[in-house]
Order: structure tokens, then C-alpha cells, then sequence
């Protein structure tokens, strides 16, 4: 009698265990009926073949592998930029030296001395012998309206310029940042090739000179004929071979840029033109013309914009897994 009972005591036992054991599985499996992961119940499910952000993994490690975001959903609006600059612009880090001494080899016109054919490459070569200036900015890539394939814009005056870049909201160049963005932290004298050769090929440079006619020029009346006649512009980007060591393009000939005077404190005037346009003239990363107001305007001058580079906080990754 009372192995008996034990008998049906014992079978009760064993009947509530094997329940719960089928209740627990149950709740574990998928839709297929397959055992699924074990999640915290505010993780979120994730369909076949979707990335999932290890929520477990998460949930009880949060404060170690930081924030996680979810697929398909946008993300806190503070989430940091992967880029200094715009798209359009490149992002220029370097030191900014006052006075390097270059030292030309063979000039193309020995007379004038503006077109070095080649520059003396020596181990002391782009060498400061001044306190240099640590810079980082944004700076169009190409020549306004910086869009490749696009002429670049001339008979813009210096003050057209800075309201233009100023007006997007960017600015005029300084010309020590214009120059270390042609030149590179190397201080090559040209923006291209080996930095010590001119190339004509590499860039719209060295074209033959064309006499103008100033007072077609400023005449409405024979303006568009005469900047037609005089016209070698090429669009922007053309010669992929005219980029500066940090990828901006075409900074020497084409069109000759406006930029604020800086480095000459603004004497004789707050502007300046540097890079060269596309005729026989001096054509290099250094030398800056001083001899035109700001209110001056001619058939080969345009310009590109500047702008400051922000701080990037890349912060944590997130753990992916699939």
C-alpha cells in the first residue's frame, strides 16, 4: 500500500519536471520550432540574414563597448562626421613656412626670370629657415564654381570674390594657406609631377600669349568678343594630372586666384593673386602678384574658397556580427 503510493507520488514529480522542461524549450524556439538564442526581453528581434548588433552582449556590457546602433534606424543626431570638410572641399593639415629657399636650375626665359624649367632638387631642399605656422582649413577643390568639368569663373574682382566664398559660407584664401595647400609639407615649388619640373603638360600653363585689348574688355559692347578671343580656360579637373600632394586641383594656371594678403600684412593691398593663369608667367606654389586693388577685375583672374575644418570625434565603434 505504501509502495504503492510512493509509486504515484514519485510519477507526479516526474510529470511537473518533464512539463516545465517542454514549457522552457518552447519558449527558447523559433517559428521553426528550432532552439533560438537567449535575449534580454527588450532586445530587439531581427530577421533572417539582418545585421544584429549583439544585444546580448550589449545589454549586460554596455558601459564597455559603448553606444549601439540599431539597423535601419537613424541614430542620435550627434553621432560624430567621418569628414573635416565638405565633399567638395579637401582638408589641408600642415606647417606653413614663411621663407623656403628654392633655387631654379635652368630658367625657360632667362631674360625676365618668371618660368623655372626646372628647380635644384637637393637633400636640404623645402627646408624652413623660418618659425613655422601650423594650419589645418577646408579648401575648394577646384576652382569656383568648383564642379568639375565646369570653366572656372573669371572677371571677378577681389571684393566679388570674398562676398561670393563669404555668401556660402566659407571665405577667401589666405595665401599662406593657398600656398601650403600647392605646395605640400614637402614645399615642392609646383603642385604636380616631381614638384621640381614645370610641365605644360600637366598642367594649362605656358599657353601663347595672347595681346588683349583692355578697352574691349571693359566695354559692354565688345566685352563678350574680346574675353572669347582671349579665352584659353580649360574645365576644372581636365588635366588629372594638376593636383597638389594634398588633391586639389589645378592650382597653378587656368585662372589666376584671388586670395587675402597675409603673409605681406596686407601691403600694398589686402588682396592678391596667386597660382598664375594659363600664359607664360611665373606659374608656381610661392610667389604672390601684389600690384592690383581690390576693385580690379581682368579676362584671367578667378578664384576658390576657404573655410575652417572641424574637430572629428570618431568615439567607440559598434560591435557588429552577422
Amino acid at each position: 500500500m505504501r509502495r504503492g503510493r510512493a509509486f504515484i507520488w514519485f510519477g507526479g514529480l516526474l510529470t511537473v519536471f518533464l512539463v516545465a522542461t517542454v514549457s522552457v524549450r518552447s519558449q527558447a524556439a523559433g517559428p521553426d520550432g528550432k532552439a533560438g538564442e537567449l535575449a534580454p526581453s527588450h532586445a530587439p528581434a531581427t530577421r533572417a540574414g539582418e545585421l544584429r548588433l549583439l544585444p546580448m552582449l550589449a545589454w549586460k556590457e554596455g558601459s564597455l563597448f559603448g553606444s549601439f546602433v540599431r539597423p535601419g534606424s537613424p541614430g542620435p543626431q550627434a553621432l560624430p562626421s567621418e569628414a573635416a570638410c565638405p565633399p567638395d572641399m579637401v582638408e589641408v593639415e600642415g606647417e606653413y613656412c614663411p621663407f623656403v629657399e628654392q633655387r631654379c636650375a635652368r630658367w625657360l626665359d632667362p631674360a625676365t626670370k618668371l618660368q623655372c624649367a626646372e628647380f635644384e632638387k637637393l637633400p636640404y631642399s623645402g627646408r624652413c629657415f623660418m618659425k613655422t605656422e601650423h594650419k589645418k582649413f577646408c579648401i575648394d577643390r577646384y576652382e569656383y564654381p568648383n564642379k568639375p568639368g565646369v570653366l572656372p569663373v573669371y572677371m571677378a574682382s577681389w571684393v566679388e570674390a570674398k562676398a561670393t566664398c563669404e555668401s556660402q559660407g566659407k571665405r577667401l584664401c589666405d595665401d599662406t594657406e593657398w600656398t601650403l595647400a600647392c605646395e605640400g609639407n614637402e614645399r615642392q615649388p609646383y603642385p604636380s609631377g616631381d614638384g621640381y619640373t614645370r610641365s605644360a603638360a600637366a598642367c594649362n600653363i605656358d599657353q601663347p600669349y595672347i595681346w588683349p585689348h583692355p578697352e574691349k574688355v571693359y566695354d559692354p559692347r565688345t566685352s563678350a568678343e574680346e574675353l572669347a578671343r582671349l579665352d584659353q580656360r580649360e574645365p576644372s579637373g581636365s588635366r588629372s594630372s594638376c593636383v597638389s600632394p594634398f588633391g586639389v586641383h589645378d592650382m597653378t594656371g587656368n585662372v589666376d586666384e584671388w586670395v587675402v594678403n597675409v603673409s605681406q600684412h596686407g601691403e600694398p593691398h589686402k588682396s592678391g593673386l596667386k597660382g598664375g593663369y594659363w600664359g607664360p608667367v611665373r606659374t608656381r606654389c610661392r610667389p604672390m602678384t601684389t600690384a592690383h586693388e581690390e576693385s580690379f577685375r581682368y579676362y584671367q583672374i578667378g578664384f576658390r574658397c576657404c573655410g575652417g575644418a572641424q574637430e572629428v570625434d570618431y568615439g567607440p565603434a559598434p560591435l557588429a556580427s552577422r
